[in-house]
């Protein structure tokens, strides 16, 4: 049985086909049309799944979509008019995109794939949608289901239980227990305050939170004026402080601003490094002296008023459901910081959170629903990692390369090509990896990553200012063997957690470890890690064991190969075009290793 997931229309769309169960291919549109977080219909995500199954449209038994529209649209009508006459403007904008194109989704559907019957078509809610996509893609026969983002059809939070059947003789169930409704939503709120800091809302929120390390919550008891939380986690926003229930341009109004000052202009500076002798700052040596210090303190702030807020909402969800398991989706579970906090202060033993958590995946979470608990079939999948999507043969490769008359060469034996990666990491070269099925979700896990050395302080700037062309204040990933993370890390048992194998957690730097991988410790002494295992990808593991054989550091910082604005490579063309407008200085296309022109003895 063949089912298709779709999710479009609010950022993220992406299209997953899974077959009796087990995911086969999933994509973000945004990877074919290369426009970062591509909120339109996927007909090329679509495409992918169909050709990389071999199957065509009519062979799909269901098309599923991860929300209601009738039901969203319905928030979209009370909001306006309850907002009215503030929402004149947004409301005529929503009209015109709803009547035009977001009301007719199964129209669109049916047309892009018209050999599906018209009864194949099912939708289900949003939230229902993430739960499905953590739970169904977790080991877990029963766990809690928290689920939290900006906002579904009316729902923003869930609270919730759920129950698998592996034997084909009992019932997969999720029910969702308590929910929290738009307005009142912990993604807006922070979305608010990424808007305030002057990033992109839905684009530049990890922004917002690589920014808070730098800064102090001093203003907390200020965010606490404009969202109280409860003990149970639930939460309320004043919308006094804010316009995105009216405006489609603002997100905060002007007492917002009467409150946190005036908000920063996008693209400008930020801040310089200086000594700053101020101590208090907890776990800091050299504290960092900010130019616009108050801003860093306002993301601090919020960033810690989140954290408390998913400790609140899990240990109530622990509470409730009594369950030792505990399963997260939604774009609000892509906080990494709040995630390492629910690793170590929360209640629960054992934790899966979708590595796709945003919008993206729910087309899978959609699609597991569907055939688990509509169609009442028994569980066999668990998503052990997030290669998923499309890869090019050797082939495609050599046949791009000589077309284009790029000079290459061609490492047949495997071992070989790892030294030969390795020597260019210990060497102080910034090498990019492609290779295999690009990774689905946010995050880059080996197979479409920029690598450098960790032990150099300097490449924390060189891969930021130089090949990235991004804020020098972002920081990078540490990429470890698994059985030698506890070595570097507040971390017990790697080899039994999930979130550090999808980069999903930030975990303390050993103290003692701070110095030796300087360009992957976070300011505060941590480092969002990413563990690796062999038969995960053994390419990838291969290089950071020899790269810890020849320096004795079992670590290599890591960063999504693209550049600033972009989405990640794709194809071998996006890999050679980054590649070539970057100071990236080898490029391991597979087994193709392209060395860039200013190192080119041909040069």
């Amino acid at each position: 049985m063949y089912i298709l997931g779709v999710s479009c229309f609010y950022h993220d769309s992406a299209a997953v086909l899974i077959k009796d169960g087990e995911l086969v291919a999933g994509s973000d549109e945004e990877r074919f049309s290369r426009i970062k977080h591509d909120n339109g219909f996927p007909h090329h995500a679509i495409q992918f799944c169909l050709d990389h199954a071999g199957i065509q449209a009519g062979d799909l038994d269901y098309v599923v979509f991860y929300e209601k529209p009738l039901l969203k649209f319905d928030r979209i009508l009370r909001s306006g008019l309850a907002a009215w006459p503030k929402s004149w403007l947004a409301f005529r904008e929503a009209l015109i995109t709803w009547m035009n194109e977001k009301l007719w989704i199964k129209a669109l559907l049916q047309e892009a794939l018209p050999d599906v019957p018209k009864d194949r078509f099912l939708f289900v809610e949003h939230h229902l949608s993430h739960a499905a996509s953590a739970f169904f893609a977790s080991p877990f026969e029963e766990a809690a289901i928290v689920t939290l983002d900006g906002v579904g059809e009316w729902t923003t939070t869930t609270i919730g239980k759920a129950t698998a059947d592996w034997t084909g003789q009992g019932q997969n169930r999720i029910d969702l227990l308590e929910e929290t409704r738009f307005p009142h939503s912990l993604g807006l709120l922070y979305s608010a305050f990424t808007a305030f800091l002057g990033f992109r809302v839905n684009n530049g929120e990890y922004k917002v939170m690589g920014m808070s390390p730098y800064g102090r919550p001093r203003y907390l008891d200020r965010v606490e004026k404009v969202a109280r939380l409860y003990d149970d986690g639930s939460f309320w926003l004043d919308m006094d402080y804010f316009q995105f229930h009216y405006s489609a341009t603002r997100t905060f109004s002007d007492k917002f601003i009467e409150l946190f000052g005036e908000p920063r202009q996008p693209e400008s500076d930020f801040y310089t490094l200086s000594t700053n002798p101020d101590k208090d700052y907890p776990g800091w040596d050299d504290a960092v002296a900010w130019q616009n210090q108050h801003y860093a303190d306002v993301a601090a702030s919020i960033q810690r008023f989140t954290e408390e807020a998913i400790l609140k909402l899990v240990r109530h969800a622990h509470e409730l459901t009594g369950s030792k398991n505990l399963a997260m989706a939604g774009g609000v579970a892509l906080n990494s910081v709040a995630n390492g906090r629910i690793q170590r202060e929360g209640p629960f033993e054992n934790i899966y959170i979708q590595p796709a958590a945003g919008d993206n995946g729910g087309a899978l979470g959609a699609a597991l629903y569907a055939y688990h608990v509509l169609l009442g079939q028994p569980r066999k999948f668990v998503m052990e990692h997030a290669y998923w999507g499309e890869s090019f043969s050797e082939d495609h490769i050599r046949s791009f390369l000589d077309a284009e008359g790029i000079p290459y060469e061609y490492v047949e034996d495997e071992n070989e090509l790892t030294n030969r990666v390795a020597q260019a990491l210990v060497e102080g070269r910034v090498v990019s990896l492609y290779q295999g099925r690009t990774e689905w979700g946010p995050r880059a896990l080996g197979n479409r990553s920029i690598l450098a050395d960790p032990r150099r302080a300097e490449m924390k700037e060189i891969v930021n200012t130089k090949i990235k062309f991004r804020e020098p204040f972002r920081p990078f990933a540490p990429v470890v063997l698994e059985e030698a993370a506890s070595d570097f890390f507040e971390i017990e048992a790697p080899e039994k957690q999930f979130m550090p194998r999808f980069m999903l957690m930030v975990a303390p730097v050993k103290r003692d470890k701070w110095d030796v991988i300087p360009a992957t410790t976070h300011v505060g002494g941590s480092g969002r890690l990413q563990t690796i295992r062999e038969a995960w990808n053994p390419r990838y593991y291969h290089i950071v064991r020899k790269f810890g054989e020849a320096t004795g550091v079992p670590v290599v910082l890591n960063t999504s190969f693209n550049l600033r604005g972009e989405p990640i490579v794709n194809s071998p063309a996006n890999a050679y075009n980054t590649f070539s407008n970057s100071g990236i200085d080898l490029l391991a296309l597979d087994k193709f290793l392209i060395t860039h022109k200013r190192h080119s003895k041909q040069s």
